[in-house]
């Protein structure tokens, strides 16, 4: 039973804008859930959908919360979402996704134990074979099971810890979820990644503009919530955002050095170094991710993914100090 009295006993948040036909196949993938004993509610919240999402997702059954924010974020979608929930548990999903229907019946035993706040397992791509972008940043969210420092935006999360917090931080564009991960261990819960199929992720990119706006907004992100933790007994993201800057540095020194020796000794040869220096990066970064994935090929393109994507990284960070000098706060960076 929940504090309210209900016997609810799990609460379903999806979140979307835009979604079409994704977002019905989300929540289908809910109604199909697997061994939770008590009534499951579906709450669906919706950023202001022009596509007839809200009526859609009602027709199905769920519960809709429409949400028309001057400042879209996911953050703000889930806190409706959550809060509206009458469960003591609830499970947190994109619209973009399809669930599992076994992982909930997997998670909730990890609940049992009150230090333990979130749970989550595997995501992948639904369709990696559909583009270069989906084949390869599939590997992105590939994480060792085991306790986690932070989960993403499809997870398992304890209400009674949302509360203790406030739930997610809705002035954050992107990176709410570890952000509130890190303010969850402060108070000493745990965050646990659990060795089950959670979700099958519709990334649908296509296109090389949206490759650089996704780690443009991952850049964005890092620094923001860096900022935050900087001088606090837990860091979060502080190391990531020093190696960025460091990576995309020698990228482009190495990049830049290689053109002027090419022009200063009228000669294309100075361009084999960097060239040579990136290949020889790619193929550790490959051998590193070996556990990933069996592919060799996959391995290779994630090699050029990982450090292709400092680039974009780097100039996520430089907007968000830009910004945040001028006192201005920055709008959604959406790839979709």
């Amino acid at each position: 039973m929940n504090p309210n009295g209900s016997s609810c006993a799990l609460s379903v948040v999806v979140i979307g804008r835009n979604e079409g036909s994704r977002l019905m196949r989300c929540l289908r993938s809910v109604q199909a859930i697997r061994g939770v004993r008590g009534r499951i509610e579906i709450i669906y919240v919706d950023s202001d959908s022009k596509d007839g999402s809200a009526e859609r997702a009602k027709a199905l059954g769920a519960q809709v919360i429409v949400v028309h924010p001057q400042r879209p974020s996911a953050a703000l979608g889930r806190n409706a979402g959550w809060r509206a929930a009458q469960a003591p548990v609830v499970l947190f999903l994109d619209g973009d996704t399809l669930l599992d229907p076994d992982f909930v019946a997997s998670a909730l035993p990890l609940l049992k134990d009150p230090n333990v706040a979130v749970v989550w397992g595997h995501r992948r791509e639904l369709h990696p074979e559909a583009s270069i972008y989906n084949r390869v940043l599939d590997l992105d969210w590939i994480y060792p099971p085991g306790p986690s420092e932070f989960c993403g935006g499809d997870a398992l999360m304890r209400r009674a810890a949302l509360e203790r917090v406030n739930g997610f931080d809705e002035r954050l564009i992107a990176g709410e979820e570890p952000e509130l991960c890190q303010r969850l261990r402060t108070l000493g819960y745990r965050i646990e990644h659990i060795d089950q199929p959670m979700t099958l992720h519709d990334l649908a990119m296509t296109r090389w503009e949206q490759y650089w706006r996704r780690a443009e907004r991952a850049g964005h992100a890092y620094a923001e919530v860096a900022s935050r933790f900087r001088d606090s007994d837990y860091p979060l993201w502080s190391a990531e955002v020093r190696r960025n800057r460091i990576h995309a540095a020698i990228l482009i020194l190495a990049a830049l050095g290689g053109i002027v020796f090419a022009v200063v000794e009228e000669s294309l040869w100075p361009l084999l170094l960097p060239v040579v220096f990136y290949l020889g990066l790619i193929v550790r970064t490959a051998r590193r991710v070996e556990w990933k994935d069996p592919s060799l090929v996959t391995r290779l393109l994630y090699g050029v993914h990982s450090h292709l994507q400092q680039i974009p990284i780097l100039i996520g960070q430089l907007s968000f100090y830009r910004d945040r000098r001028a006192g201005r706060r920055r709008r959604l960076i959406e790839y979709k």
